[in-house]
């Protein structure tokens, strides 16, 4: 009898990656305000400024840029032999991407994430994904939402899976988009406008208005199963072999932290949190994260530093075993 190869990732013959390669991988870079520090010993050897929000090229990002998103598929690549990486773009060029994670709605991002990863030859036989920042969730949605080519992993890094509520700190030369922001939200995130064209009010987590919430966000209360429970997404996201959450601990981006942990704060009030284990979305297993628990498929990684600040050396150690 044949062995079962379909839950391996494979490729053709003709193919320049080997059969004994690792999986393909795809990396997204997606934050607002934030730094990626990638840090050698005591010296530092890449400082990466990412935000693919800001439009500014001194502060912004892209898909491609060789100082940050680039930096970070080289690095991969240098440690990985014959890995196949692909770095997202969404858009026709650099500069529709950067302005994208901004204003383009997450749903249509996705589908066009979707869109690339089934026209990609390297990825039929599955691939494994890295996510950064809000590109964390975006990635959860793909998985949850195009099954094929399959997901095998999912390494969060610094994502907000539940969510954010405020905007604690916002460094760098373009503090007027962070003030619009922040009065965009303030004034109605839950409004159709502000819901379709700010990025970051898509994923915006109001407790104290959590029919509102659940009610008109676009994206987040969808897949976080808020309204009702998708049994196509819980099915789709329990095919991972391993959901991956990295939570840095000194995050003075997100808000609250927990959030990274697939945790939140407490309905009704604006101060108290609860983990992911003590929420309703766990106990009543809407996405199906308490069976992957249970399973062992989800990893709760921590890190000191502030939001995507890790050493070199913390990457290798933690994060490239699960690309392997």
């Amino acid at each position: 009898m044949e062995e079962d190869l379909s839950s391996e990732c494979k490729t053709s013959k003709d193919d320049w990656l080997s059969a004994e390669a690792a999986c393909p991988l795809i990396i997204f870079i997606q934050c607002l305000y934030c730094n990626v520090l990638i840090t050698s010993g005591l010296k530092q050897s890449c400082s990466v400024q990412v935000s693919l929000m800001l439009t500014r090229v001194s502060t912004g990002d892209s898909c491609c840029n060789p100082l940050s998103m680039g930096a970070i598929k080289k690095m991969i690549e240098q440690e990985i032999a014959g890995i196949y990486v692909l770095s997202l773009m969404i858009g026709k060029n650099v500069v529709e991407d950067t302005e994208n994670g901004f204003f383009l709605d997450v749903n249509h991002q996705v589908s066009m994430v979707c869109s690339q990863l089934a026209q990609d030859p390297n990825l039929q036989g599955g691939y494994n994904a890295m996510g950064f920042s809000q590109g964390a969730q975006f990635l959860r949605a793909v998985a949850q939402r195009c099954p094929s080519p399959p997901m095998k992993k999912l390494i969060s890094v610094g994502g907000q899976h539940q969510g954010v509520y405020g905007l604690p700190r916002c460094p760098g030369e373009s503090s007027h988009v962070c003030d619009m922001i922040r009065e965009a939200l303030n004034r109605g995130a839950y409004s159709d406008l502000v819901q379709k064209h700010l990025v970051q009010a898509q994923y915006w987590h109001d407790p104290l208005n959590d029919d509102l919430y659940k009610k008109h966000s676009l994206f987040l209360a969808d897949i976080n199963q808020e309204r009702s429970v998708n049994e196509t997404y819980k099915k789709n996201l329990q095919q991972l072999e391993t959901f991956v959450m990295v939570k840095f601990l000194q995050d003075s981006v997100v808000d609250p932290v927990d959030t990274e942990w697939f945790g939140f704060l407490k309905t009704g009030q604006a101060k108290v949190t609860e983990t992911l284990q003590e929420s309703d979305l766990y106990k009543q297993d809407r996405l199906g994260l308490a069976a992957m628990d249970k399973a062992g498929k989800l990893v709760f990684l921590a890190t000191e530093g502030d939001h995507l600040q890790f050493s070199k050396e913390w990457f290798d150690a933690n994060l490239l075993p699960y690309l392997r």
